[in-house]
């Protein structure tokens, strides 16, 4: 039949051109699926709602907010992804999540309806984890292949061409500087390091690098002046006052009534502990001693598969 390849065909022309970068295939599955992917049928939900409304033909950045919308009410929990004692995988968990996982959940969901053409599956979203979560977009099954400071995963995406950093362009950006050690020096309360502490020499390492990296954010009372910069879907990372980190919390960007409002998860009692839709940005940092600031990241589109030159996919 020559009408689904002209279909197939006609959507990747109006996909956007991205970058020159390649997207990793995805690892083999190294653990059941029912222990790295939790909130099925979430996520079939929140897919017939995107193709209901038709969320493939939004911008990314539109797109993401959507799909971090449809998760607003999601409880908080912490440590969502450490699901093993040794062997490391992408993890999705739309039941629960933190603030980490909110951002990157969404812009998963985001991206997975313009990278491939459906059906989609629980795979498909671990895949675009994986892309964004993993040096270099690729889980080798071993912990130290996942980036465990936001600041080298901005780095590394806007490496591979995944991502920009617009923080330095913006007015009033400074740059930060730190000792990363919150791994190393924390290491007991992490499941993976508590039972496999021979990672942590190699994980000082990696810490040392991060602490070289250059970091720029924008001092909160510098904020203001940068919302009308900021775009829906904007990665918007919070940085801290302590000595031995950069970020302490990370949400996204959506543009309300031309104020840049910061959507994130929160393990604020008062807040429920959970998604939701807070204030304008800057409101939020001034509500906060420990706020010093803010770094921002624009994700990218990846470049469509070739799933979009086949009548079918994965049928």
């Amino acid at each position: 039949m020559k009408f689904p390849i002209l279909v197939a065909l006609a959507v990747a022309t109006l996909l956007p051109a991205c970058g020159q970068h390649t997207v990793a295939a995805p690892s083999q599955a190294r653990l059941p699926m029912s222990t790295v992917f939790k909130g099925e049928k979430k996520f079939h939900a929140m897919v017939a709602q995107a193709e209901q409304e038709n969320w493939r033909q939004l911008p990314l950045g539109p797109r993401t907010i959507r799909a971090a919308r449809a998760m607003v009410g999601t409880p908080y929990v912490n440590y969502t992804l450490e699901v093993d004692d040794r062997i490391e995988s992408p993890v999705v968990n739309l039941n629960a999540m933190d603030c980490w996982t909110y951002y990157e959940n969404a812009l998963a969901f985001a991206r997975m309806l313009r990278y491939k053409p459906g059906p989609y599956k629980p795979e498909d979203m671990l895949h675009m984890v994986e892309i964004e979560r993993y040096r270099d977009g690729r889980c080798t099954g071993g912990y130290l292949s996942r980036m465990h400071q936001l600041e080298e995963v901005f780095w590394d995406n806007q490496r591979r061409g995944l991502a920009t950093n617009i923080t330095p362009k913006l007015p009033g950006a400074q740059r930060l500087k730190r000792e990363i050690r919150e791994m190393t020096v924390q290491w007991k309360s992490y499941r993976y390091l508590r039972n496999n502490p021979g990672l942590l020499p190699e994980m000082g390492r990696i810490e040392a690098r991060v602490s070289k990296l250059p970091v720029y954010h924008i001092p909160k009372n510098k904020v203001r002046g940068v919302e009308q910069y900021l775009q829906d879907g904007d990665v918007c990372a919070i940085t801290a006052n302590w000595k031995d980190s950069y970020t302490s919390h990370v949400g996204l960007i959506v543009k309300l009534k031309g104020r840049a409002y910061f959507t994130h998860a929160t393990s604020d009692r008062d807040k429920g502990r959970m998604t939701i839709i807070d204030r304008p940005i800057t409101d939020y940092l001034t509500g906060g001693s420990k706020h010093a600031g803010i770094i921002v990241l624009r994700p990218k589109d990846l470049p469509p598969s070739k799933y979009w030159q086949r009548p079918v996919a994965g049928r």
